[in-house]
């Protein structure tokens, strides 16, 4: 089964959320650090995984929570981090993520 567009959008743009993440908060360098890697490897096979497929909401607003509560409170950081600074940094995926909220 080949991948959807919206699933390969929503796994670039939590590459991009880690990746800003990880400069501001951890390495300043241009890949991540071992954490950060290990956090976006467990998201990606999260959204791969995911009960809903291309009818996948955003994780905040999922009623499935399939993340475990440590990797949960990490992605939450991430979020609170980068969240405010897609729209500058990343302008066409922050407003596609904001979009995907809505529907």
């Amino acid at each position: 089964m080949s991948e959807s567009r919206r699933i390969r959008r929503e796994k670039k743009t939590i590459g991009v959320m880690i990746g800003m993440y990880c400069r501001g908060r951890h390495s300043g360098s241009l890949g991540p650090c071992e954490d950060c890697d290990a956090l976006l490897s467990y998201a990606r096979l999260k959204i791969d995984r995911c009960v809903f497929h291309d009818h996948k909401p955003v994780c905040n607003e999922c009623r499935v929570h399939c993340y475990s509560s440590g990797m949960r409170d990490r992605i939450r950081n991430v979020m609170r981090f980068s969240g405010p600074r897609m729209l500058l940094a990343h302008p066409v995926l922050g407003f596609l993520h904001l979009v995907d909220r809505i529907h």
